[in-house]
């Protein structure tokens, strides 16, 4: 029977990574708070009789979340016969004073000093063989991200199952204070602070023990840690990066240079890998003829299919390689948390949560990732208006189909398109902002909670472990979802371009049909339909509209040709400027549509959600067409 021990600490402590480390598996793990939002569970490596459990990360455990709430229940339940308390070496004073509430309920206790080697570039040194006198449990110092000491701590973990139960230290509150404390006091204390569901903390008692708990982590810090000034050049940037005045030019400039990149470094390898994979497919033809394959099967394989599959990984295969990896590198920096810190002060005033920014910035790559995000807030009203309003902001499946539109109807150099997308993203966060105090002001009213955004330090990125978190957690996932749901749709289309209803086919009669209903926002009924048949994925959308415009099926094009289609089908700059929009603010794909059930656990949020940015969508898309129009 395989023995169960937990790890438990902070936000951003590097639990995580100590647990792929310990476990070789790959947990998603970024530098920001709020990361693991589920538990996980991986046999130990190094010891396989060893279960090893990621508590979400807890600040307290007067939890106020349900994350928070699992990981004290876990404690407290006994359910694993091990505590592994991490602690961030850069900031044991508050690792010190939850270390000490979490020792005071778990049976057994190991304390893990994490993030050494970043208290080292600091000039923070932890004495670990002084605090584990302290403590009274065993102590380890351990790098993480570079597995310094992981074996160490896999040892001490062994050592500390095997080993009778030691009591660590017992915090002394004073004479009256413990006697409210009657034996067995694991349980008295358990209710007067409030832990346990059927109980309600003794308010006095819980102010008092926090001083007290304090306090002792205080005179530990004093006596264990020494420090040096912290660097003034990382004050410094700091200041910019946060600052009133520089903080939103700082972050519009940053996200024109991640546009840029991106659109720079994908335009040649997405020509050439179009080239590549539309000349596969004429073999693959030439094969199927050759053994004598019906030519309906050979039709609807290749023309229908495989050339749908061929222009989803064309097109996005290119910018996802660099936009992830760049998205990643900004994450692991610690930039991506000052940017949602920056947004904190709008959120709050549109009564919602500031951690909506959290969310809304994983959106940025995926909606169903941003929407699952959403956990982090602890209140549910607040958690429903930031589901609701994720969609706002364009995932990486929108992106490529709007920079195709922005470089080919309005000629824009690379710094141009960047600068464009960076105002589509100003424009999407606008949206949010403002959808979030509708809801607040009707459907969820409510008052805004109050909680900490802490920020994380700066660290140093590992180019490596970077491109390994993006490549597989990221672009192959999004890619192969799109994938997916690319080959059947490419033979729904095929059927619906092909199949004839007497002088038409199925997809002229669906967009005719759709016609009057599009023609007032500026678009046509193979626009429209487009859309609708893209619901399983966004990536898909320009080739179905080019697919509808060319009839049998999607042909080899490129950015001329495909202008030359466009052009040919009434498309104007105002038009390609009305689908832009529409883009950027339309459905969310099935996938986020599911997830928001999931979350929501209601198929009328998850209808809203639906209906708020396709009505901010189509409004953008009228407005531009009557004035332009």
């Amino acid at each position: 029977m395989k023995r169960s021990v937990c790890l438990f600490g902070s936000p951003n402590v590097g639990k995580s990574t100590l647990f792929n480390a310990l476990t070789g598996r790959h947990q998603h793990t970024g530098n920001w708070p709020g990361k693991t939002v589920a538990v996980a569970a991986g046999t130990i490596r190094y010891d396989k009789s060893i279960t090893l459990v990621d508590l979400p990360g807890s600040y307290a455990l007067a939890a106020r979340s349900a994350e928070e709430e699992i990981a004290r229940d876990h404690l407290i339940g006994g359910e694993s016969e091990l505590t592994v308390i991490v602690c961030d070496a850069t900031m044991m004073k508050r690792g010190l004073a939850l270390a000490l509430r979490a020792m005071e309920i778990a049976d057994k206790c190991i304390v893990c000093v994490n993030l050494t080697d970043e208290a080292a570039r600091r000039g923070i040194t932890v004495d670990t063989v002084k605090l584990e006198k302290m403590l009274g449990v065993p102590v380890v110092a351990t790098a993480g991200g570079k597995k310094d000491g992981v074996k160490t701590l896999a040892r001490a973990i062994r050592a500390a199952l095997d080993a009778p139960p030691e009591r660590g230290l017992v915090i002394d509150y004073g004479r009256a204070a413990e006697a409210k404390l009657p034996p067995p006091r694991k349980a008295s204390l358990e209710k007067a602070l409030g832990y346990l569901p059927a109980y309600k903390a003794d308010s006095a008692f819980s102010a008092h023990a926090a001083r007290v708990v304090a306090a002792c982590a205080d005179r530990i810090f004093e006596a264990v840690v020494t420090e040096k000034a912290p660097r003034r050049g990382a004050l410094w940037f700091d200041k910019l990066v946060t600052g009133k005045w520089t903080a939103w030019p700082f972050t519009a400039l940053l996200l024109a240079l991640v546009f840029w990149l991106t659109v720079k470094g994908a335009n040649a390898p997405s020509a050439w890998l179009q080239t590549v994979l539309f000349r596969w497919e004429d073999a693959g033809r030439r094969a199927f003829e050759a053994i004598g394959a019906p030519p309906l099967l050979t039709s609807a394989l290749w023309e229908g299919v495989y050339r749908v599959v061929a222009w989803v990984v064309a097109v996005m295969l290119p910018p996802m390689a660099i936009f992830f990896p760049l998205f990643t590198l900004l994450e692991d920096i610690g930039l991506l948390p000052r940017i949602a810190f920056n947004m904190d002060r709008g959120f709050s005033g549109c009564r919602a949560c500031g951690k909506q920014s959290l969310c809304m910035m994983m959106g940025c790559g995926c909606n169903a990732v941003g929407v699952t995000g959403c956990r982090i807030i602890d209140s549910k009203r607040e958690r429903l208006i930031a589901m609701l309003t994720n969609a706002f902001m364009p995932c990486n499946g929108r992106f490529p189909m709007m920079v195709a539109l922005l470089t080919t109807f309005f000629a824009l150099s690379a710094w141009q398109t960047a600068a464009a997308m960076t105002g589509l993203i100003v424009l999407a966060a606008g949206l949010t902002l403002l959808c979030s105090r509708l809801l607040a002001d009707t459907v969820l009213k409510g008052q805004p909670s109050f909680f900490a955004l802490e920020l994380p330090p700066y660290r140093k990125p590992d180019i490596g472990k970077i491109l390994l978190r993006a490549i597989p957690d990221r672009i192959l996932f999004v890619l192969g979802r799109a994938v997916t749901v690319a080959a059947p749709a490419g033979l729904v289309i095929w059927t619906l371009s092909t199949v004839t209803v007497g002088d038409h086919t199925l997809m002229r009669i669906l967009a005719d049909l759709l016609q009057p209903v599009a023609a007032p926002f500026g678009m046509d009924g193979v626009i429209l339909l487009a859309f609708l048949l893209g619901l399983p994925a966004n990536e898909i959308v320009l080739p179905l509209i080019l697919m509808g415009y060319v009839g049998g099926g999607l042909v080899d094009v490129g950015a001329a040709d495909a202008f030359a289609i466009l052009s040919q089908n009434g498309w104007t700059a105002q038009r390609a400027l009305c689908v832009t929009l529409f883009c950027l603010a339309h459905w969310p794909c099935s996938t986020t549509l599911l997830t928001i059930r999931k979350e929501s656990g209601s198929w009328g949020w998850t209808a809203l959600a639906a209906a708020l940015p396709t009505a901010a969508g189509l409004t953008l898309c009228f407005f531009v067409h009557q004035v332009f129009g």
